[in-house]
């Protein structure tokens, strides 16, 4: 007999609806993960660490970069005119009676005595309209009257100059009344004085707001005017700085939001897959009450989503805090003062709605997965066995093509384009990482067909890795993503520093400074220079340099095969010189006529030496001496002998390359010929202390010389180390969090090992020999990726020498993320798995 119980029809529609199974499922689904948080922290770990990396990673690369209105304040344009251009008042009383209100900044450059640096005797409206951005006051006021001058701290510092002393800069005695800075360049140094009080100024700033109007109709036309001719042509707005930039903060903001989202999915999915198998008797007990397929996908997929909020969540948290604690450190190295909620919340909210996104389409997979096992499959406990899929490399490979050609493309339309070559760039590293996901199971294969060669331990380690490819390759994929990341700073920086026809990195060693004419014209009388000559040994003294030799340039090094006049200017290798730089004459070679500290010039084509005679005193603003172009009056050498030798200097400003002995013979060059030196140069054994500088200064200046020491440049060593250990340390994170799911995935092959008598030492192979296979691979393909975007783009690129660029490879870095990576992480998993298992193999039904 058959009962029939009729439903009122609201209760029948939702009995029949989704929506009650939805509540319970989810219900369920939170209830577990509150009670296997513990279960599941590897992954919340691995979302917090990402949502935290982007937090913290868009915000430094947004504000690392001057702000877009530094030069600006709050003015949307702003004209410079020279000082001296007799258009100037006729300009600016055109500006004001087309656009409103303006404000004049003057400025006029002085040379900071005895020092090859300069600060700006600046004349402002610290009330201005739009120039307040641009002040600051540290301590005591703003000058107000035409005796009065606030001072940055650097300036201070360098005048020795404290509030309520008396300071005669630019010609007039003038009171300090105040401590003042620029908060949107903190390596600005200027004296402020009030508007007009600077006269003769290099040049005037006029910042005005002209809303929809183009700088190039701003301007009357100018035929004759110099360098400021033509319409407009000396008007700039922040747009029109920003694209000069070769990267802007936007594009590094997507680059790291990208490569953070796609580090959460490639591990997530491998974390999802493990919970899955962790739950599989569960979800079974859940089918065989009646549950559909839908309704056991809904479990994990809802899983992931509650994992992905609540890592975002407390990411973001850890991430905002953090940044708090990081932005006074990022002040300095930015030079520029930081709002403390100046970061970019768009990026912030796409990378907490990408997390969520990424976590949740993480766990379609083996949501999918679970749903195609039976209830007695699931009940069991056993996982599936895996299905043997064959797949192509091709997708892999054209993925790596298409990569190649991007970033080809935007490396010859962004060098010196402004941002054109952004789109390009974005798209390129975007394609590289498919590109690694598609070619990570391959490599998986590989290694699987090796572990037949291989101990009983350690072969059980591979093949399970190669196996169960669903979890392992994105694993994999995620070390290679990062090893990647490094790989492709380090191959740059380093490029960029081996560049031989333009030098990057600091300018001296610490113990190292040039002591120089201080400009004082191209024929300075005998007198003077047999002065400088007295006053230079002296001056090194001051810094604690026992002994100075003379610098005497004596022609360029040129690059005979490149379309760009490119040249290295020559000093005289005198024995005074060698002394001093601790070199033998038995350290060169007979035969060498040039010895360089620059091994990119070695065996380099197309180098010839051109003699350039009466080379000049000083230097011009960017560092390089002042010569005469008459290079090939007496001859030069057309394929020099050149011998790299490491005992000479490596500063961009040091004597790197000298013309030996023999060629100074060979040419016979004459002192005569030659002339007077360039300026001189002093060796420490130790580095100088700043009040040695200060004594150097104050000495030099009184002879009418300057020094230039050390800068702040980072060397290339320090760029591709630190990018080194970041890929190392990343990729340990990684693994870390990926071996410890892949191993929790095969506890229970662990328990049955241990109950038929398995040691402590075949436990800890497999854990060693699982990160070290995962090491290795990722490095290998990481490497791999890097230097086919790297090709790809120096290839489209002739800034810094191009593809030849990469003949410069850091080989010791290289092998130290290649060896020590695998070596480290098997290191680790033999040290921390050595713990017996708690029993046999079972699974409690939850």
């Amino acid at each position: 007999m058959t009962v029939s119980v009729a439903l009122p029809p609201g209760e029948a529609r939702r009995a029949r609806g989704f929506t009650p199974s939805l509540r319970a499922v989810i219900r369920w689904a939170w209830r577990l993960f509150r009670r296997e948080w513990r279960q599941q922290l590897l992954v919340l770990a691995l979302i917090i660490v990402a949502v935290t990396a982007t937090v913290v990673g868009s915000a430094v690369a947004t504000n690392t970069p001057a702000p877009a209105n530094s030069g600006f304040g709050t003015a949307q344009d702003a004209a410079t005119f020279a000082g001296n251009d007799h258009r100037l008042a006729a300009e600016i009383t055109t500006l004001q009676h087309r656009f409103g209100q303006v404000d004049i900044i003057e400025n006029k450059t002085l040379k900071l005595p005895g020092s090859v640096d300069t600060y700006e005797l600046l004349a402002q409206n610290p009330n201005g309209p739009y120039g307040q951005p641009m002040l600051s006051l540290v301590s005591g006021h703003y000058p107000s009257a035409a005796d009065q001058v606030a001072v940055t701290a650097g300036v201070a510092s360098d005048f020795n100059l404290t509030v309520g002393k008396t300071w005669n800069v630019g010609g007039e005695a003038r009171q300090v009344v105040g401590i003042v800075e620029n908060p949107q360049d903190l390596l600005d140094e200027f004296a402020l004085v009030p508007p007009g009080q600077v006269t003769s100024p290099n040049q005037v700033t006029v910042l005005f707001d002209a809303p929809g109007v183009a700088p190039s109709s701003i301007g009357e036309p100018c035929a004759t005017c110099g360098p400021y001719g033509g319409r407009g042509s000396n008007v700039s707005t922040p747009a029109t700085v920003a694209q000069s930039n070769s990267i802007n903060p936007e594009t590094l903001s997507l680059v790291v939001l990208t490569i953070g989202m796609l580090l959460i999915a490639l591990v997530a999915v491998g974390g999802f897959t493990v919970l899955a198998q962790r739950r599989q008797r569960s979800l079974g007990m859940l089918a065989s009450i009646g549950a559909t397929k839908k309704n056991l996908s809904l479990v994990v997929r809802a899983n992931g989503l509650i994992v992905g909020v609540v890592g975002a969540a407390i990411g973001t948290f850890f991430g905002l805090v953090a940044w708090f604690a990081y932005r006074p450190s990022l002040e300095q190295s930015a030079h520029h003062q930081i709002g403390v909620f100046a970061v970019p919340w768009t990026v912030i909210g796409a990378g907490i709605v990408l997390a969520i996104v990424a976590t949740y389409l993480a766990a379609t997979r083996p949501a999918r997965s679970i749903t195609k096992l039976s209830v007695m499959a699931t009940l069991t406990g056993r996982p599936a066995p895996p299905k043997q899929i064959h797949r192509s490399a091709l997708p892999g490979i054209v993925f790596l093509v298409i990569a190649f050609i991007l970033l080809g493309f935007s490396g010859s339309t962004g060098a010196g384009n402004g941002n054109k070559g952004t789109p390009e760039l974005v798209l390129g590293i975007v394609a590289l990482v498919p590109a690694i996901i598609l070619l990570a199971p391959f490599f998986l294969v590989g290694l699987g067909r090796f572990a037949r060669h291989t101990p009983v331990a350690v072969r059980i380690a591979l093949r399970d890795l190669a196996r169960y490819r669903a979890r392992s390759a994105s694993a994999l994929a995620a070390i290679a993503l990062g090893v990647m990341i490094a790989v492709v700073i380090a191959t740059l920086a380093q490029a960029r520093y081996s560049d031989i026809w333009d030098p990057a990195g600091p300018n001296l060693a610490s113990n190292q400074a040039n002591i120089e004419t201080g400009g004082s014209g191209p024929n300075p009388s005998a007198q003077q220079v047999a002065s400088w000559a007295l006053a230079a040994p002296r001056v090194g003294e001051a810094l604690g340099a026992q002994r100075v030799a003379a610098l005497y340039l004596v022609g360029n090094l040129q690059n005979s095969t490149g379309s760009e006049s490119t040249n290295q200017p020559l000093t005289v290798a005198t024995p005074q010189l060698l002394r001093v730089l601790g070199i033998r004459n038995s350290q060169i070679a007979p035969d060498a006529d040039v010895v360089t500290s620059l091994p990119g010039f070695v065996g380099a084509a197309g180098l010839e030496y051109a003699f350039c005679e009466k080379y000049v005193l000083g230097r011009t603003n960017s560092g390089g001496p002042i010569q005469t172009r008459d290079c090939t009056k007496n001859g030069g050498l057309t394929h020099p002998v050149i011998q790299y030798l490491a005992a000479l200097p490596t500063g961009i400003h040091a004597p790197d390359m000298l013309l030996t002995e023999h060629a100074v013979n060979e040419l016979k060059i004459t002192s005569t010929v030659i002339g007077s030196p360039i300026g001189w140069f002093a060796d420490a054994a130790k580095p100088f202390t700043t009040d040695q500088i200060h004594s150097a200064q104050a000495l030099a200046a009184t002879a009418g010389l300057t020094i230039e020491t050390k800068n702040e440049e980072p060397t290339s060593a320090t760029v591709v180390n630190w990018a080194t250990v970041f890929g190392i340390v990343m990729a340990l994170c990684i693994l870390v969090m990926s071996v410890g799911l892949v191993r929790s995935e095969t506890a229970n092959d662990l328990r049955t090992l241990a109950a038929t008598g398995a040691s402590s030492y075949t436990r800890r192979t497999l854990t060693a020999a699982t990160a070290g296979a995962l090491g290795l691979l990722g490095a290998v393909l990481g490497t791999f990726a890097a230097y086919i975007g790297v090709i790809g783009w120096l290839r489209g690129n002739s800034l810094h020498g191009g593809i030849a660029a990469l003949g410069n490879v850091p080989v010791a870095n290289l092998l130290v993320i290649i060896l020590g990576l695998p070596l480290v992480a098997a290191a680790a998993g033999w040290l921390l798995a050595g713990r017996r298992p708690p029993g046999i193999a079972r699974q409690p039904i939850e």
